[in-house]
């Protein structure tokens, strides 16, 4: 049988929409096996013409359809025939379980990747899809992800740890593997269908080393903790004013910067005095009872006009992030201005200082809605310890006002 052309095509639309009866236009030879066919239907006010590869399998023909003529051209449709579906009806696969066979890019990689963290509800998508960004105009958005090598990478990554961003060149490191990761996997993942076939053939960042990881182990004493919230109160330089009240917040509550830094109306409970989050860092739920002292500095911040207790001083419809919050915190101790402390610390500094002021381990945990690993809690315990978790908050409420009422007299004698 002769080669289609688009003559004859345009020739076939012609005479079914005259005649009403279906036609089925094959391209050249290939009966036996497979070729790829243009299907005519008459319909009540057009003709459809629908390409497919069409195969004979175990005595029985199968069809799947490529595209639709004349958005895909003839020619189109035979580059995506012998692509995708000539090697698999040569083998004797059946066509069913045929796909693009194109090896995805290195922003085909990255790009999917994102979308399963966003799909996965992971919070950290965005800060992931703004460094994949960046790495991807260095390596080649179009070249195929299989081809990048190991020493690319550590090429990438050696300039900015040389420049002494050793964090961050982990946390490019930590990118790159992760997305490798999920591509090897992706393309086999049944519940899922990868838009690519990557055919890694390794994680081009499985070998290289990553930065030892240093244990944190700073907290504030009273005195620290004091010089820091009467800082925060009364700052000695201009100051976005959304930024002190939110670290101040997180050294009441001892909850993660990225929670404390998204709050937004809807998860305020001004009756229950409650902080509601339906997403966290582990994914779970989390609500926790103010002590009186941070309800009341909520109550004293007017949410702007989006819903944002602490609003990007640059975006006003989004909140501030994470980041800026530790540059801000950062940018205060390199003055002098405040004790030598992370964010985190002021987590760690809530663990340890709530203790002495009497909440056990399990209720501190709670509060700061770290995962309890045992059996019984991950699986059994579906109670909410909102009753032990007010009580633990009100404790802390006292040792906190008491905390902050002493060394206010001492500094005023």
């Amino acid at each position: 049988m002769a080669s289609l052309t688009d003559t004859a095509i345009r020739q076939s639309l012609k005479r079914v929409e005259l005649t009403g009866k279906q036609e089925n236009l094959a391209d050249g030879e290939g009966r036996g096996t497979g070729r790829l066919v243009l299907v005519l239907k008459p319909m009540p006010t057009r003709v459809t013409a629908d390409w497919m590869a069409q195969q004979w399998r175990d005595g029985k023909r199968t069809k799947k359809k490529i595209g639709s003529y004349p958005s895909t051209s003839l020619a189109k449709a035979r580059e995506l025939f012998k692509r995708d579906f000539a090697d698999v009806i040569q083998r004797g696969r059946s066509i069913k379980i045929a796909s693009d066979t194109r090896a995805g890019t290195v922003a085909d990689l990255f790009e999917g990747y994102v979308a399963a963290l966003k799909a996965a509800g992971k919070p950290s998508w965005r800060e992931t899809e703004k460094g994949l960004n960046k790495i991807a105009e260095t390596l080649g958005r179009n070249r195929p992800a299989r081809e990048i090598e190991a020493d690319e990478i550590v090429e990438l990554i050696r300039p900015i740890y040389e420049r002494g961003a050793r964090s961050m060149a982990d946390h490019v490191r930590s990118y790159l593997h992760a997305a490798y990761s999920w591509g090897m996997k992706s393309e086999h993942d049944y519940r899922h269908s990868s838009p690519r076939r990557f055919r890694i053939p390794f994680n081009p960042a499985t070998g290289i080393p990553t930065e030892p990881k240093v244990q944190g182990t700073r907290w504030l004493d009273e005195d620290e903790f004091f010089q820091l919230y009467r800082w925060l109160e009364c700052p000695d330089t201009s100051v976005h004013p959304s930024y002190p009240r939110a670290v101040q917040l997180i050294m009441l509550t001892g909850q993660r910067v990225e929670e404390i830094a998204r709050l937004h109306v809807d998860q305020w409970d001004a009756a229950e005095k409650i902080i509601d989050w339906s997403k966290t860092k582990n994914l779970h739920p989390h609500a926790v009872p103010l002590p009186s002292i941070a309800a009341e500095l909520i109550e004293s911040i007017k949410p702007n006009e989006f819903g944002w207790y602490f609003p990007s001083a640059k975006d006003p419809s989004k909140p501030v992030s994470h980041g800026t919050l530790y540059s801000f915190v950062w940018r205060q101790r390199d003055r002098g201005v405040i004790p030598y402390a992370t964010n985190r610390d002021l987590r760690r500094t809530f663990k340890t200082l709530a203790g002495k002021a009497g909440l056990s381990k399990e209720i501190r945990d709670r509060i700061q809605n770290h995962a309890l690993q045992d059996v019984s809690s991950k699986n059994y315990d579906r109670w909410n310890y909102m009753p032990e978790k007010r009580a633990g908050m009100k404790k802390w409420d006292t040792f906190v006002r008491a905390l902050l009422t002493r060394r206010r007299l001492r500094e005023a004698a």
